[in-house]
């Protein structure tokens, strides 16, 4: 990576990038890749399928760079991409969940049995795992919030302009997030 590379600013690397500067796109990966996979992580719960979004993320960042604006943050930009990929996951993954369970009887045998095995029942008791298994459980609109906010840190203002919504909604919202958090955390344990 060249020191210039480094110095510039997103908005500059996203143009650079668009003029077919491959390392300028690798340094916006280098900047955004870490929050990209917190926040995939927050959503997924799992660091293999958060990989898996976060490479998504990118791929999806390049292919629309043209469309990103210089005036807002990249970070905010990337982290709106991020929240839509965890989305289109989370759809899949009930989706597939459906036609594991719409199998025929005879097939029964071949599905693969959702229950923890002794292993991870024995790791999911450890707090860290107990916290992510309880904020994935939480539905999109809190979550969003939640893990934009707490695990992020973004502002209330950043959080707002990235899902398109009100800085009073965002405050509402992880109230209510951390609420349900909290209830779904003392149910548990």
């Amino acid at each position: 990576m060249s020191p210039s590379l480094t110095d510039r600013s997103d908005p500059e690397l996203a143009a650079l990038a668009l003029a077919g500067q491959q390392g300028a796109y690798g340094e916006l990966m280098r900047r955004h890749r870490d929050g990209v996979f917190r926040l995939a992580r927050g959503h997924a719960g799992d660091a293999t399928e958060a990989l898996d979004i976060t490479q998504e993320t990118f791929i999806s960042a390049f292919a629309a760079l043209a469309r990103y604006d210089g005036a807002r943050p990249f970070r905010l930009w990337i982290a709106r991409i991020a929240i839509n990929k965890c989305h289109d996951w989370a759809r899949r993954r009930a989706v597939r969940r459906f036609f594991a369970f719409a199998r025929p009887i005879e097939e029964a045998g071949a599905v693969a049995d959702v229950a923890p095995t002794p292993e991870e029942a024995a790791h999911s008791r450890a707090e860290l795992q107990r916290i992510n298994a309880a904020i994935t459980a939480l539905p999109a609109n809190l979550k969003d919030v939640l893990v934009l906010r707490a695990i992020e840190g973004t502002s209330q203002a950043e959080a707002a302009q990235i899902l398109g919504i009100s800085e009073k909604a965002v405050e509402t919202r992880l109230y209510r997030a951390r609420n349900k958090l909290a209830e779904q955390l003392r149910d548990d344990g």
